[in-house]
């Protein structure tokens, strides 16, 4: 699968909280630099401890929306600009918007480091 393929499946499987198709979209020792904590994240390596920092990202979020703004492809790296959105207590949304920046690897993602503003 083409590099841009495999990165839009893995942002909508991550929008509908597919874990089983996004860890399918990864390599066995995938690297997860998460946006938390401050100043730099927390860092994961390995599918099984990806998987279990995502599945708690989807279990503790209520209603969550992950929308590309950008995609862009550059070999076996990918930058994806990106908008994160949930329910919060009032019924509105709360959103950060960032970057992932992305390494692929015989077809599958890598590296995942994202980063977010503010």
């Amino acid at each position: 699968m083409e590099s841009g393929a495999v990165v839009e499946r893995f942002g909508d499987a991550f929008d509908q909280c597919d874990l089983e198709t996004v860890m399918s979209l990864v390599t066995d020792d995938i690297v997860f630099e998460s946006t938390s904590p401050s100043p730099d994240g927390g860092r994961f390596e390995g599918a099984d401890a990806v998987r279990a920092e995502w599945a708690k990202l989807f279990e503790n979020t209520v209603d969550p929306h992950f929308e590309t703004e950008e995609l862009v492809v550059a070999g076996d790296r990918a930058v994806v600009r990106w908008r994160y959105s949930w329910r919060i207590d009032s019924g509105d949304r709360g959103h950060v918007r960032g970057v992932d920046v992305l390494r692929l690897r015989d077809g599958r993602i890598a590296e995942k480091l994202s980063y977010v503003k503010g």
